[in-house]
């Protein structure tokens, strides 16, 4: 080979050489470069992945809050409108819907003293009836050392219950409503054995009772005061002006629901003859066992009342001419078979009605009062059905 090639031979080698290891140094520095890149990468990820698993913690603590301090605004709206209402049943309803939002309670009762004689007083939430009758309570617990007694239920047989609809534990407190005035009982109940409430929701019930105990009270106080003032104090029949109330509420309730109802006006036939006779004070006490004799014939839907005198009214609702024509009858037997107070017997004249399709609360009476002023004209000790188009009566 001639010197010049061989030359040319070197340096082509020698460049090719150090072209060679420039790309490998460059692939070598590029591979370093890559490295350090992924593992920054995977910094920056391991990083972003805790940021994240931090945020998604705090996330989920401020929900769990948010819904805490939704649950403390609604009880505290349950509990502050307990209050608000002098409506009996509205204060029990609303007592025992504030009961039912405390975990984990699932049914609720509540059980006040007898007022008027026809045994004590029972509100249910969450329960039936029947099973308010089979976990009876007896009453608040004993003295200021027992804010609350919890009850424990066992069953013969555990495998009974297989969907969990059995109450396993219960917790009653008192309804304070005063010293010298018993309030009653608030009964919490829940259907899972393995939880109890826990000292949060214990206060939570007694904070509740203690709240709705004077409410309760006064609401009861309220009602029993409406219903004085809503009774003849000679008769304790309904009075004149809770019959007209109640005879607009069934008349418009009738309308509304495409219901029948009915109407009996009477009074005593030749009263006056037997007050001079007898005197005015034992005419009263005609008038008093009359009303004690109409309780026992009336239904426990129909309404007596007094309207005035020796005026009487009965409403009988989801009734037609028929059972109003009955309860005539029955009545009429009740006070001429045997003395009724200082009068042997009596006789009662009536006006029958049964509510039209163009009648209102006022037409209605009139049309059943225009009908015992016929029975009156035409022989007395009678009933007499109303004419669909009559309206007014006349003096008797």
């Amino acid at each position: 080979m001639p010197f010049a090639d061989s030359t040319l031979w070197i340096v082509l080698v020698s460049a090719l050489g150090a072209g060679l290891g420039a790309f490998a140094l460059a692939a070598l520095v590029f591979a370093l470069v890559a490295r350090s890149r992924r593992a920054r990468g995977g910094e920056v990820a391991e990083r972003l992945d805790e940021t994240s698993a931090r945020f998604e913690e705090r996330l989920a603590e401020l929900e769990r809050e948010l819904e805490d301090a939704r649950e403390e605004g609604r009880r505290a709206r349950l509990l502050s409108g307990i209050g608000v209402s002098i409506d009996l049943d509205t204060v029990l309803s609303r007592t025992l819907e504030a009961a039912g939002e405390v975990e984990p309670v699932d049914a609720a009762m509540i059980v006040l003293p007898d007022a008027d004689g026809n045994g004590p007083l029972v509100a249910t939430f969450g329960m039936t009836a029947e099973e308010a009758a089979r976990h009876p309570v007896a009453g608040p617990p004993p003295g200021p050392d027992a804010p609350a007694v919890e009850i424990a239920y066992r069953y013969a047989d555990e495998h009974h219950d297989a969907e969990g609809d059995s109450i396993r534990g219960g917790l009653v407190l008192p309804l304070s409503a005063g010293e010298k005035e018993p309030g009653g009982s608030l009964a919490v109940f829940w259907r899972t054995a393995e939880r109890a409430p826990g000292d949060a929701e214990v206060a939570a019930l007694e904070e509740l009772a203690e709240r709705a105990g004077p409410a309760i009270a006064n609401a009861r106080r309220f009602r029993e005061a409406r219903k004085l003032a809503d009774l003849d104090a000679l008769t304790s029949l309904h009075n004149r002006r809770f019959f007209h109330d109640t005879l607009a509420r069934e008349v418009a309730r009738a309308r509304r629901y495409d219901r029948r109802l009915a109407l009996v006006v009477f009074d005593i036939d030749d009263f006056k003859a037997i007050n001079e006779r007898v005197g005015h004070l034992a005419g009263d006490s005609v008038l008093a066992q009359l009303a004690e004799r109409m309780r026992s014939v009336a239904r426990s839907a129909d309404v007596a009342c007094r309207v005035g005198g020796d005026e009487f009214a009965v409403i009988l609702p989801e009734s037609a001419l028929a059972d109003a024509e009955q309860l005539y009858r029955r009545l009429q037997l009740a006070v001429s078979t045997r003395p009724t107070g200082a009068a042997e017997r009596l006789y009662l004249s009536a006006g029958i009605a049964e509510l039209k399709p163009g009648d209102d609360a006022v037409s209605f009476f009139e049309r059943a009062d225009e009908a015992l002023f016929r029975a009156k004209e035409t022989g007395k000790g009678q009933a007499v059905t109303a004419r669909a188009d009559a309206a007014g009566g006349g003096k008797r």
